[in-house]
């Protein structure tokens, strides 16, 4: 009986809290980065001077095309005999380059379709080669799949376009800029215009047609995406788990991320959008006209010359054909870049819905923290401070002051149940037998010493969506990846600052730097805690056990969200030094008013003065 109960309780609850946080981290806690091995060569797109992939390239992806080529079931133009097509099977494959203030963007004559878009402002984890959006082992990126009258299943790809312009290349420097492909089909001709525009990701594409029912059935045409984006981070784990392909319907996100080598997912009626992203960037394809559904198909390929760990994504829409026969157009808007929240928010289509923050119920609480609170602070301070590693310290300062009235009655809370454990503890023993006394008087205890035995926890739990809101946050924050603090050279990605022989199952084969300084940290904290201070020895094994925790689990987790969570421990312990040391003084303060005048010394009517003087100002403001 040297512990006491309530001692007990909390650490009873505090360690199956921990088993939950640690067991869902976990499971829904992304694949951490591993560095290479010593030696082993990067994978990287090889792109020719016309913007197609090499033929080694090519050759080794056709394998990995070859289930997508499968579901769309396309012919072989270049073999079959379609008057549809006999104008388009033959011309010239030139490429044409858009030279834009935030990207260069090739387009190929062979399928009027983006073969290659590289962000200027964006490197690979390498920080040698750009951003590639474009999974330039394909045949392109964007393709129309339509039905002929003889029944032939067609992708444009196939097909030669006419550019409207002899260039080589085109420079996007002020107003609009324009490029158009026409391919003359049957009776008709598909023209595809894409539409450039400074400053911005976005890019117009306008999809007219004449005559149309001459090479292309009533059934209308898909729109497709084919590709996924290619990993740019260090861990194609991690990169993996973010990977996948979403389409919005009614304000309702489906989303298409591999838990199988092959998935694929349709939708029917209207459709908003449909998009294909990995860990930070997306390409988005928004119709402004009507669609009959969607397709999202996703393959996992674990060889690749990209990589041992790729993922592969599809998405198509399916347009109805136009309701006046002889011609007609559809229009689209494409976003091709970061998912950066304040570009994508713009659309007001629901696109941020692609950041994940957890679980359904996580993310209705975690969500608007993020949008509303998390990121216009997080971009304020990163244009302010002179690092965003500045910027994540002065979160953690800033939270901390706006919850300090929850800190502060939580930790007097638990400075209130101190006081009464000698009471807490007669009465266990003299109704040890009997529990209904037992908790009577308790109840009546915590009534006549106005104590609320949850009042210690309440507050803590209020604070849960904001650390897990900040836990989802930082590890998918496009403002801080490649971003350095101190020693670390990337907040998105770990800090390692000693190298192991080894690797520890679940740990890793480095020791974090932040991670580290964090466990040590909350070791501080919860020393600082009185109640961890004074408690059992269940107690003491906590207040080791849950920054072990920690340790293991955040090692190979971004810098960035253990160098938030370090400075959140500091600013904690030092709350609840001045709260403890605050709470001390008002008991000796209370001593001394209960004593009579003349058994008071001289420094102790000293300090009932300035504590009466420091009241009536208290009550003056």
């Amino acid at each position: 009986m040297g512990e006491s109960g309530i001692d007990r309780n909390v650490v009873i609850a505090s360690v199956l809290i921990a088993v939950i946080l640690f067991g869902w981290l976990y499971f829904a806690a992304p694949p951490p980065p591993e560095p290479p091995a010593e030696g082993e060569a990067v994978a990287t797109e090889q792109v020719d001077p016309d913007g197609a992939a090499s033929d080694e390239a090519a050759d080794a992806a056709a394998d990995a095309a070859d289930d997508v080529d499968n579901v769309l079931n396309t012919d072989d133009v270049s073999r079959i005999d379609d008057p549809a097509l006999e104008s388009a099977l033959d011309g010239e494959q030139r490429s044409i380059t858009i030279t834009h203030d935030l990207y260069e963007a090739v387009f190929s004559t062979k399928g009027a379709t983006l073969r290659s878009f590289t962000l200027n402002e964006y490197l690979k984890w390498d920080r040698e080669s750009q951003v590639q959006m474009v999974d330039t082992l394909t045949e392109g990126s964007l393709a129309m799949i339509f039905t002929t009258p003889s029944a032939h299943v067609v992708d444009s790809r196939d097909l030669y376009f006419e550019a409207d312009t002899e260039a080589s290349s085109l420079n996007v420097e002020s107003g609009e800029t324009r490029l158009a492909f026409t391919a003359q089909l049957g009776e008709g001709f598909v023209r595809k215009i894409y539409t450039f525009t400074p400053g911005t990701y976005e890019v117009g594409l306008e999809i007219e047609h004449e005559n149309a029912e001459s090479f292309i059935t009533r059934d209308g045409y898909e729109l497709m995406w084919n590709g996924g984006i290619p990993f740019a981070e260090r861990s194609a784990d991690d990169e993996a788990w973010y990977a996948a392909a979403y389409a919005q319907s009614g304000g309702s996100l489906e989303s298409l991320d591999l838990s199988e080598d092959y998935e694929e997912l349709s939708l029917r009626g209207q459709v908003d959008w449909v998009s294909v992203k990995n860990k930070y960037f997306a390409a988005v394809i928004m119709p402004q006209g009507d669609t009959r559904g969607a397709e999202l198909i996703g393959e996992r390929s674990q060889t690749h010359p990209y990589g041992p760990q790729h993922e592969d994504y599809l998405a198509s829409f399916i347009v109805p054909p136009s309701s006046d026969t002889q011609a007609g157009s559809d229009a689209f808007t494409l976003y091709v870049g970061p998912m950066e929240y304040y570009r994508i928010s713009g659309y007001d289509v629901g696109l941020y819905g692609m950041v994940d923050f957890g679980w359904a119920v996580i993310g209705w609480i975690v969500r608007p923290l993020a949008q509303y609170v998390f990121i216009p602070t997080f971009w304020y301070l990163g244009d302010w401070l002179p690092s965003y590693g500045l910027a994540i310290i002065m979160i953690a300062f800033l939270i901390k002051m706006v919850l300090y009235p929850l800190t502060k009655s939580s930790y007097t809370s638990m400075a209130q149940m101190r006081e009464i454990q000698p009471e807490m503890q007669a009465i266990k023993e003299k109704y040890e037998d009997d529990p209904q006394k037992q908790q009577q008087a308790m109840m009546k205890l915590y009534k006549e010493s106005g104590v609320n035995p949850l009042g210690s926890c309440l507050p803590m739990l209020l604070q849960w969506p904001v650390l897990v809101g900040l836990y989802f946050f930082l590890q998918q924050a496009i403002e801080i990846r490649q971003k350095g603090f101190l020693w670390a050279t990337d907040l998105s990605a770990p800090d390692p600052i000693l190298s192991l022989p080894f690797e520890i199952p679940f740990y890793g084969d480095y020791v974090a730097g932040f991670c580290a300084l964090m466990a040590v940290s909350l070791v501080i904290q919860m020393r600082v805690q009185g109640s961890m201070g004074q408690g059992g020895t269940q107690a003491k094994i906590f207040m080791y056990l849950m920054p072990g925790f920690l340790f293991v689990f955040f090692n190979r987790f971004p810098s960035g969200l253990s160098l938030y969570y370090l400075f959140y421990n500091i600013i904690s312990a030092t709350q609840q030094k001045f709260i403890n040391r605050n709470i001390e003084q008002n008991k000796e303060s209370t001593k001394l008013e209960q004593k009579a005048p003349e058994d008071l010394s001289r420094r102790e009517k000293q300090k009932l003065k300035r504590k009466r003087k420091k009241e009536r100002l208290k009550e003056g403001a």
